[in-house]
Protein backbone atom coordinates (compact mmCIF):
# COMPACT_ATOMS: atom_id res chain seq x y z
CA UNK A 1 0.00 0.00 0.00
CA UNK A 2 1.73 3.13 -1.09
CA UNK A 3 2.17 6.26 1.48
CA UNK A 4 1.65 9.48 0.71
CA UNK A 5 2.89 12.84 1.10
CA UNK A 6 0.99 16.28 0.97
CA UNK A 7 2.41 19.63 0.44
CA UNK A 8 0.28 23.15 1.30
CA UNK A 9 2.52 26.16 1.43
CA UNK A 10 5.59 24.61 1.87
CA UNK A 11 4.18 22.43 5.33
CA UNK A 12 5.07 18.77 4.36
CA UNK A 13 2.40 16.09 5.99
CA UNK A 14 2.81 12.70 5.64
CA UNK A 15 3.30 9.72 5.88
CA UNK A 16 -0.70 8.90 5.14
CA UNK A 17 -2.35 6.08 3.95
CA UNK A 18 -4.39 6.39 0.86
CA UNK A 19 -8.13 6.83 2.55
CA UNK A 20 -6.88 9.90 5.09
CA UNK A 21 -4.33 11.25 1.78
CA UNK A 22 -7.96 11.18 -0.74
CA UNK A 23 -9.86 12.74 2.08
CA UNK A 24 -7.23 15.52 3.18
CA UNK A 25 -6.83 16.28 -0.94
CA UNK A 26 -10.42 16.43 -1.43
CA UNK A 27 -10.43 19.20 1.84
CA UNK A 28 -8.16 21.04 0.19
CA UNK A 29 -6.91 20.61 -3.48
CA UNK A 30 -4.73 23.44 -3.49
CA UNK A 31 -1.63 21.76 -2.53
CA UNK A 32 1.30 19.25 -3.97
CA UNK A 33 1.82 15.12 -3.61
CA UNK A 34 4.26 12.76 -3.83
CA UNK A 35 4.63 9.32 -3.43
CA UNK A 36 7.33 6.08 -4.18
CA UNK A 37 7.56 5.90 -8.01
CA UNK A 38 6.69 9.45 -8.39
CA UNK A 39 9.57 11.27 -9.82
CA UNK A 40 8.65 15.02 -8.30
CA UNK A 41 5.87 16.71 -6.18
CA UNK A 42 2.41 17.06 -8.08
CA UNK A 43 -0.26 19.38 -8.14
CA UNK A 44 -3.33 17.35 -6.36
CA UNK A 45 -5.74 18.03 -9.12
CA UNK A 46 -3.50 16.05 -11.61
CA UNK A 47 -3.23 13.04 -9.65
CA UNK A 48 -6.60 10.67 -10.55
CA UNK A 49 -5.83 8.17 -7.37
CA UNK A 50 -6.48 12.03 -4.89
CA UNK A 51 -8.98 13.96 -6.90
CA UNK A 52 -10.86 11.24 -8.15
CA UNK A 53 -10.74 12.14 -11.13
CA UNK A 54 -10.59 9.39 -14.23
CA UNK A 55 -7.50 9.01 -16.26
CA UNK A 56 -9.31 9.99 -19.34
CA UNK A 57 -9.84 13.32 -17.57
CA UNK A 58 -6.89 13.90 -15.77
CA UNK A 59 -3.14 12.72 -16.77
CA UNK A 60 -1.79 10.11 -15.13
CA UNK A 61 1.76 10.68 -13.32
CA UNK A 62 4.89 10.97 -15.29
CA UNK A 63 6.33 7.35 -16.08
CA UNK A 64 10.19 6.62 -16.32
CA UNK A 65 11.60 7.73 -19.41
CA UNK A 66 13.97 5.31 -20.72
CA UNK A 67 15.73 6.93 -23.79
CA UNK A 68 17.18 9.79 -20.99
CA UNK A 69 20.78 10.54 -20.45
CA UNK A 70 21.01 10.67 -16.77
CA UNK A 71 20.95 7.58 -14.36
CA UNK A 72 16.87 6.95 -13.25
CA UNK A 73 16.64 7.09 -9.44
CA UNK A 74 13.89 6.59 -6.84
CA UNK A 75 13.71 8.69 -3.60
CA UNK A 76 12.39 9.56 -0.27
CA UNK A 77 12.55 12.61 1.23
CA UNK A 78 12.42 11.98 5.63
CA UNK A 79 11.98 14.96 7.99
CA UNK A 80 10.57 18.38 8.27
CA UNK A 81 12.73 21.02 9.73
CA UNK A 82 16.41 19.23 9.01
CA UNK A 83 15.70 16.68 5.88
CA UNK A 84 17.85 14.43 4.24
CA UNK A 85 16.66 12.78 0.84
CA UNK A 86 17.23 8.87 0.53
CA UNK A 87 17.85 7.64 -3.13
CA UNK A 88 17.45 4.04 -4.43
CA UNK A 89 19.74 2.73 -6.54
CA UNK A 90 19.15 -0.53 -8.57
CA UNK A 91 22.79 -2.44 -9.94
CA UNK A 92 24.93 0.20 -12.06
CA UNK A 93 23.23 2.98 -10.92
CA UNK A 94 24.54 5.91 -9.99
CA UNK A 95 24.26 9.44 -7.98
CA UNK A 96 26.69 12.35 -7.47
CA UNK A 97 26.77 14.50 -4.81
CA UNK A 98 28.50 17.45 -2.65
CA UNK A 99 31.74 16.38 -0.89
CA UNK A 100 30.72 15.98 2.69
CA UNK A 101 26.70 16.07 2.38
CA UNK A 102 26.87 11.72 2.21
CA UNK A 103 24.64 10.86 6.03
CA UNK A 104 24.70 6.85 5.27
CA UNK A 105 24.61 4.40 2.79
CA UNK A 106 24.69 0.77 2.09
CA UNK A 107 27.67 -1.29 2.06
CA UNK A 108 27.29 -2.37 -1.46
CA UNK A 109 27.34 1.23 -2.75
CA UNK A 110 30.76 2.04 -4.00
CA UNK A 111 32.04 5.92 -3.29
CA UNK A 112 34.12 7.42 -5.76
CA UNK A 113 35.79 10.89 -5.36
CA UNK A 114 35.93 12.87 -9.18
CA UNK A 115 36.88 16.11 -10.87
CA UNK A 116 34.18 18.79 -11.32
CA UNK A 117 30.71 16.68 -11.97
CA UNK A 118 31.59 13.23 -13.24
CA UNK A 119 30.18 14.10 -16.83
CA UNK A 120 33.66 14.70 -19.13
CA UNK A 121 35.75 11.87 -16.68
CA UNK A 122 35.10 9.57 -20.18
CA UNK A 123 36.55 12.72 -21.97
CA UNK A 124 40.26 13.85 -21.88
CA UNK A 125 42.02 15.23 -18.54
CA UNK A 126 41.65 18.85 -20.23
CA UNK A 127 37.66 18.19 -20.44
CA UNK A 128 37.81 17.11 -16.29
CA UNK A 129 39.98 20.16 -15.46
CA UNK A 130 37.38 22.48 -16.91
CA UNK A 131 34.64 20.56 -15.05
CA UNK A 132 36.61 21.11 -12.40
CA UNK A 133 37.33 24.60 -12.60
CA UNK A 134 33.60 25.75 -13.51
CA UNK A 135 32.95 24.27 -9.75
CA UNK A 136 35.78 25.80 -8.38
CA UNK A 137 34.25 29.85 -9.82
CA UNK A 138 31.42 28.58 -7.90
CA UNK A 139 32.60 28.99 -4.68
CA UNK A 140 32.47 25.03 -4.30
CA UNK A 141 35.13 22.23 -3.76
CA UNK A 142 37.15 21.13 -6.58
CA UNK A 143 35.85 17.20 -6.12
CA UNK A 144 32.50 15.75 -5.90
CA UNK A 145 31.49 11.99 -4.84
CA UNK A 146 30.21 9.45 -6.99
CA UNK A 147 27.73 7.04 -5.19
CA UNK A 148 27.46 3.57 -7.55
CA UNK A 149 25.58 0.59 -6.44
CA UNK A 150 27.63 -2.67 -7.31
CA UNK A 151 25.83 -4.95 -5.71
CA UNK A 152 22.32 -6.97 -6.71
CA UNK A 153 18.43 -5.84 -5.92
CA UNK A 154 17.89 -2.56 -4.48
CA UNK A 155 20.45 -0.22 -2.20
CA UNK A 156 20.16 3.08 -0.33
CA UNK A 157 22.24 6.48 0.12
CA UNK A 158 21.14 9.05 1.72
CA UNK A 159 22.20 13.18 1.47
CA UNK A 160 21.92 15.58 4.47
CA UNK A 161 20.84 19.20 3.88
CA UNK A 162 23.07 21.85 6.03
CA UNK A 163 20.92 23.57 7.65
CA UNK A 164 17.23 23.93 8.66
CA UNK A 165 15.18 24.36 5.60
CA UNK A 166 13.49 22.10 2.93
CA UNK A 167 14.60 19.62 -0.13
CA UNK A 168 13.14 20.17 -3.19
CA UNK A 169 13.27 17.59 -6.18
CA UNK A 170 13.27 18.94 -9.82
CA UNK A 171 12.97 16.73 -12.56
CA UNK A 172 15.21 18.57 -14.92
CA UNK A 173 13.59 17.02 -18.20
CA UNK A 174 10.51 18.98 -16.88
CA UNK A 175 12.09 22.38 -16.92
CA UNK A 176 13.63 22.35 -20.68
CA UNK A 177 16.81 20.28 -19.28
CA UNK A 178 18.07 23.24 -17.40
CA UNK A 179 17.88 25.09 -14.14
CA UNK A 180 19.60 28.18 -12.89
CA UNK A 181 19.91 27.99 -9.04
CA UNK A 182 22.29 30.05 -6.41
CA UNK A 183 25.61 28.55 -5.71
CA UNK A 184 25.20 26.69 -2.25
CA UNK A 185 21.45 25.52 -2.91
CA UNK A 186 22.69 21.70 -4.84
CA UNK A 187 22.72 19.24 -2.97
CA UNK A 188 22.79 15.97 -5.28
CA UNK A 189 21.63 14.23 -8.56
CA UNK A 190 21.43 11.28 -10.66
CA UNK A 191 24.48 10.97 -12.41
CA UNK A 192 24.60 12.72 -15.77
CA UNK A 193 23.28 15.85 -14.66
CA UNK A 194 25.92 18.69 -15.10
CA UNK A 195 26.58 21.15 -13.04
CA UNK A 196 27.91 24.38 -14.60
CA UNK A 197 27.98 28.17 -14.15
CA UNK A 198 25.85 30.90 -15.39
CA UNK A 199 27.27 34.25 -15.70
CA UNK A 200 25.21 37.45 -14.78
CA UNK A 201 25.32 39.50 -18.23
CA UNK A 202 23.95 43.08 -16.59
CA UNK A 203 26.72 44.45 -14.18
CA UNK A 204 24.39 45.67 -11.75
CA UNK A 205 22.79 42.01 -11.33
CA UNK A 206 25.93 40.67 -11.38
CA UNK A 207 27.39 43.51 -7.99
CA UNK A 208 24.44 43.70 -6.02
CA UNK A 209 22.10 40.55 -7.08
CA UNK A 210 22.88 38.61 -4.09
CA UNK A 211 24.94 35.62 -5.71
CA UNK A 212 27.59 37.65 -8.03
CA UNK A 213 28.23 36.92 -11.34
CA UNK A 214 28.12 33.84 -11.40
CA UNK A 215 25.23 31.50 -10.34
CA UNK A 216 24.95 27.32 -10.53
CA UNK A 217 23.03 25.96 -13.98
CA UNK A 218 21.70 22.29 -13.97
CA UNK A 219 21.62 20.96 -17.37
CA UNK A 220 20.32 17.08 -17.92
CA UNK A 221 17.38 15.46 -18.09
CA UNK A 222 17.52 13.43 -14.50
CA UNK A 223 16.62 13.89 -10.90
CA UNK A 224 18.12 16.84 -8.74
CA UNK A 225 18.02 17.79 -5.47
CA UNK A 226 18.13 21.51 -4.06
CA UNK A 227 18.07 22.50 -0.35
CA UNK A 228 16.28 26.01 0.50
CA UNK A 229 16.00 27.85 3.81
CA UNK A 230 12.99 28.18 6.14
CA UNK A 231 9.97 27.58 4.33
CA UNK A 232 9.84 27.17 -0.12
CA UNK A 233 7.00 28.38 -1.87
CA UNK A 234 7.09 27.90 -5.77
CA UNK A 235 5.37 30.51 -7.94
CA UNK A 236 4.59 30.24 -11.80
CA UNK A 237 4.35 33.53 -13.70
CA UNK A 238 2.92 33.86 -16.27
CA UNK A 239 4.40 36.05 -19.77
CA UNK A 240 5.66 39.52 -18.55
CA UNK A 241 4.71 39.18 -15.36
CA UNK A 242 6.89 40.76 -12.71
CA UNK A 243 7.80 39.67 -9.26
CA UNK A 244 10.00 41.88 -6.39
CA UNK A 245 12.11 38.96 -4.42
CA UNK A 246 14.28 40.14 -1.68
CA UNK A 247 18.00 38.87 -3.75
CA UNK A 248 18.79 36.40 -1.00
CA UNK A 249 15.37 34.34 -1.19
CA UNK A 250 15.60 33.29 -4.33
CA UNK A 251 16.41 29.77 -5.02
CA UNK A 252 16.27 28.85 -8.74
CA UNK A 253 14.71 29.39 -11.25
CA UNK A 254 13.84 28.42 -14.84
CA UNK A 255 16.69 29.64 -17.68
CA UNK A 256 14.00 31.63 -19.73
CA UNK A 257 12.65 33.50 -16.32
CA UNK A 258 14.66 37.43 -16.49
CA UNK A 259 16.49 38.02 -13.55
CA UNK A 260 17.63 41.75 -13.28
CA UNK A 261 18.50 43.76 -9.88
CA UNK A 262 16.17 47.03 -8.67
CA UNK A 263 16.45 49.54 -6.52
CA UNK A 264 14.46 49.66 -3.39
CA UNK A 265 12.58 53.09 -3.70
CA UNK A 266 14.33 56.25 -2.72
CA UNK A 267 17.15 57.13 -0.50
CA UNK A 268 15.05 57.21 2.60
CA UNK A 269 13.84 53.84 1.86
CA UNK A 270 17.32 52.45 0.79
CA UNK A 271 18.85 53.62 3.97
CA UNK A 272 16.38 52.81 7.04
CA UNK A 273 13.88 50.73 4.84
CA UNK A 274 16.28 47.46 6.35
CA UNK A 275 15.53 45.55 2.93
CA UNK A 276 18.85 46.48 1.62
CA UNK A 277 19.04 48.97 -1.21
CA UNK A 278 18.31 46.44 -4.40
CA UNK A 279 15.95 43.80 -4.97
CA UNK A 280 15.41 41.28 -7.32
CA UNK A 281 13.34 41.75 -10.05
CA UNK A 282 11.87 38.00 -11.62
CA UNK A 283 10.25 38.54 -14.97
CA UNK A 284 8.14 35.35 -16.51
CA UNK A 285 7.42 33.48 -17.80
CA UNK A 286 8.56 30.44 -16.01
CA UNK A 287 9.18 28.84 -12.78
CA UNK A 288 11.13 30.20 -9.55
CA UNK A 289 11.64 28.66 -5.97
CA UNK A 290 11.96 31.17 -3.24
CA UNK A 291 13.32 30.54 0.65
CA UNK A 292 12.50 32.51 3.63
CA UNK A 293 15.52 31.92 5.23
CA UNK A 294 18.72 32.84 2.99
CA UNK A 295 21.80 31.31 4.84
CA UNK A 296 23.16 34.60 5.10
CA UNK A 297 20.49 36.09 6.85
CA UNK A 298 20.88 33.22 9.68
CA UNK A 299 24.12 33.75 9.67
CA UNK A 300 24.18 37.37 10.02
CA UNK A 301 21.51 36.83 12.98
CA UNK A 302 24.04 34.23 14.95
CA UNK A 303 27.27 36.51 14.38
CA UNK A 304 24.96 39.25 15.66
CA UNK A 305 23.86 37.25 18.61
CA UNK A 306 27.95 35.92 19.44
CA UNK A 307 29.54 37.18 22.74
CA UNK A 308 32.60 38.34 20.99
CA UNK A 309 30.54 39.85 19.17
CA UNK A 310 28.80 42.24 21.54
CA UNK A 311 25.49 40.10 21.09
CA UNK A 312 23.58 39.26 23.64
CA UNK A 313 24.24 36.26 25.95
CA UNK A 314 21.58 36.44 28.15
CA UNK A 315 18.96 35.98 26.40
CA UNK A 316 16.38 38.82 27.51
CA UNK A 317 17.41 38.06 31.71
CA UNK A 318 18.53 41.21 33.17
CA UNK A 319 21.11 39.58 34.87
CA UNK A 320 22.68 39.29 31.39
CA UNK A 321 25.74 37.00 30.94
CA UNK A 322 25.05 36.00 34.66
CA UNK A 323 21.89 34.86 34.26
CA UNK A 324 23.82 32.29 31.23
CA UNK A 325 26.26 31.24 33.81
CA UNK A 326 23.33 30.17 36.82
CA UNK A 327 21.03 28.92 34.83
CA UNK A 328 23.71 26.85 32.95
CA UNK A 329 23.69 27.82 29.55
CA UNK A 330 27.12 28.52 29.20
CA UNK A 331 28.05 25.14 29.72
Amino acid sequence: MSQWYLSYDGKQEGPLDPQTAVQKAKENPNGYAWRAGFTEWLPIHQIAELSGATTAETPPPPTTVKTQIADEIDFKIFGSEMQFVEVELDPGESAVAEAGAMMYKDSTIEMQTIFGDGTGQQGSFMSKLLGAGKRLLTGESLFMTVFTHTGSGKAHAAFAAPYPGNIIPVTLANYGGRLICQKDSFVCAAKGVAIGIAFQRKILTGLFGGEGFIMQKLEGDGLAFLHAGGTVIERQLGPGEVLHVDTGCVVAYEAQVDFEIQQAGGIKTMFFGGEGFFFAKLMGPGKVWLQSLPFSRLAGRMLAAAPQKGGSVGEGSILGGLGGFIDGDNG
